[in-house]
């Protein structure tokens, strides 16, 4: 929380509130507008929080498949959450917990189990109050401590499912002073095809929030571009808010461009009036402007870096693209991120490869395109092309030498194959009884000791790393010894477990059994992600030529749940 010698906040005024809720259709950028609000909160010196609110019966969205939800992002604690909370971390810099994800499953277990437990004294449980009393307590838990807590609900205005978050807002609403709770719609402002802005969605949208008993006191407009003044009039007068209070939010070319935006139509500013913290806020002149020289830095040139994986969405791997463009700040180039189908690497994979400039395989689950990774590797091997491997593709690296180094013929996961001959890659022991598929992984942030005079230590500056975790399997320990004295060595353990993998005669070969990809800032990006990228550019400069390739495809879509 800011100090009086920051900002002059007193904390008397307690939490403010912002709930973002969304309507006309879902995947709109509300997340993104409440993060880019919320990041110009932080540069006036405040500290912010965010909830993210799935109304999925889901508990967590651990055994989601990417093409329905997007990618798992995991948290610190070991939560399995929505893509949106990766957003928020990487937006406000703050690192999350699971109590910043509410969802219907959540929820309900919860009511239900002091149920059973006889902690409602005979009454009749209901949604009303207990869902909603339950619904509130999360939230207010998890702004525990912040001065800002930005609430957003998923999906769109109407869902039956999310009716019950609604009337939990408009009684939180009830219970709180008025200037500490603010709340914006996000809504779409399409063009006719004479090239009109139609209000007519969002007026029908904002109609359905009051209906519920909420009055949107600020209405962000999303658009192909900025909204006209007529526009604003237009929406402000059917919508009963001022002018002032509607707001635009056009496509930009980058995502962290946002917070530009916001900044420049002045949502931040008239939340700040509205909270009345206007005068606890750091003067212009002194906010942090970190933000945009990182994201506006200028780039020298663009590097192409292949994705092989399963999965022809760009939500699926969120955080790797995110992760590849921190770098690319760092360093001052772009990185152009080609996905390339593991399905069909197996027959065609130097076509696919030989015109890139640096290759990851990603994590995932399951036997699909696992024999295209290890091809994917193998010619990272063999050619000298910088190479990452994530989770899954850690672990296909150690198959992908242990059958074409060390000769282990029909080597494999266990995962892949039960009966393979050589399982170099096994389950981890405590999941051998394990039967539920939710929330039993080896999850969340885990000590990794990293040996010195290795490419990991160079990247890390240190012997050891706290990384997060979302596995399975391992490396099989009945074949450490195989490995011995080989060019491929395990710089990074975790008691008997290897964790990173590389290999001592490659420009930049390297695998991690962690996800990296989600402690990556902008201004911070994850080290081997930087490397890789570095890497590549060494490449190019020694004269590899800058990639071209066309890689669109397959949309299988296969559900992932057996891990």
């Amino acid at each position: 929380m800011p100090t009086e010698s920051d900002t002059h906040y007193d904390p008397s005024l307690g939490n403010k509130f912002i709930f973002v809720t969304g309507g006309v259709m879902s995947g709109l950028g509300k997340g993104i507008t409440a993060a880019s609000t919320g990041r110009l909160l932080k540069n006036a010196g405040f500290d912010v929080t965010a909830v993210k609110i799935d109304p999925y019966l889901n508990v967590d969205a651990g055994t989601m498949n990417p093409y329905q939800h997007g990618e798992v992002y995991v948290l610190e604690d070991g939560g399995e959450v929505d893509l949106d909370l990766g957003n928020y971390e990487r937006f406000l810099d703050v690192d999350m917990t699971s109590d910043h994800n509410i969802t219907t499953g959540k929820t309900y277990q919860h009511v239900i189990e002091k149920e059973r437990a006889g902690d409602y004294l005979g009454k009749t449980v209901q949604i009303i109050p207990h869902i909603t009393n339950d619904i509130k307590r999360r939230i207010r838990e998890a702004a525990e401590g912040t001065d800002v807590c930005i609430v957003e609900v998923g999906g769109t205005v109407g869902d039956i499912e999310g009716m019950p978050y609604l009337e939990a807002l408009r009684q939180f609403a009830h219970e709180e002073p008025e200037e500490n709770v603010l709340f914006a719609h996000v809504t779409l402002v399409p063009y006719s095809k004479n090239g009109e802005q139609k209000t007519k969605p969002t007026q029908h949208s904002v109609k359905e929030v009051r209906s519920i008993g909420l009055q949107p006191d600020v209405i962000v407009g999303r658009c192909e571009d900025r909204l006209e003044q007529k526009t604003k009039e237009k929406i402000a007068l059917f919508c009963d808010i001022p002018t002032e209070a509607v707001f635009s939010n056009p496509d930009v070319e980058d995502v962290y461009h946002v917070p530009l935006m916001v900044e420049e139509e002045g949502l931040d500013q008239y939340v700040l009036e509205h909270f009345g913290l206007d005068d606890e806020a750091l003067p212009a002149g002194e906010r942090s402007n970190e933000w945009r020289e990182i994201v506006t830095s200028e780039k020298s040139g663009t590097v192409d870096v292949a994705l092989v994986g399963k999965y022809d969405l760009e939500d699926a791997y969120m955080s790797i693209h995110e992760s590849l463009k921190h770098a690319g700040f760092e360093v001052g180039v772009d990185v152009d991120v080609h996905w390339v189908p593991a399905d069909e690497m197996a027959d065609e994979y130097d076509d696919q490869l030989e015109a890139v400039d640096g290759i990851i395989v990603p994590g995932g689950f399951g036997m699909r395109g696992s024999e295209g990774k290890i091809e994917a590797v193998r010619y990272a091997r063999e050619n000298d092309v910088p190479f990452l491997g994530l989770c899954l593709g850690f672990q296909m690296a150690v198959v992908e030498y242990a059958r074409n180094v060390l000769g282990l013929e029909g080597a494999h996961s266990a995962e892949m194959d039960e009966d393979t001959p050589h399982p170099v890659i096994d389950i981890l022991p405590e999941q051998y009884e394990v039967e539920d598929m939710g929330g039993t992984m080896r999850l969340g942030e885990h000590t990794t000791v990293i040996e010195p005079e290795t490419l990991a230590y160079d990247l890390y500056g240190d012997t050891s790393c706290s990384e997060r975790h979302r596995h399975r399997y391992e490396v099989n320990p009945e074949y450490f010894d195989r490995f011995e004295d080989e060019p491929l060595v395990f710089s990074g353990t975790a008691g008997n477990r290897m964790e990173i993998l590389e290999l001592e005669t490659h420009p930049y070969f390297l695998g991690t059994q962690f996800h990296p990809e989600y402690t990556s800032r902008p201004g911070e990006p994850s080290p081997p992600f930087l490397g890789l990228v570095e890497a590549v550019l060494e490449r190019t400069d020694d004269g590899a030529t800058p990639a071209e390739t066309d890689s669109d495809t397959d949309t299988d879509a296969e559900t992932e749940v057996t891990h």
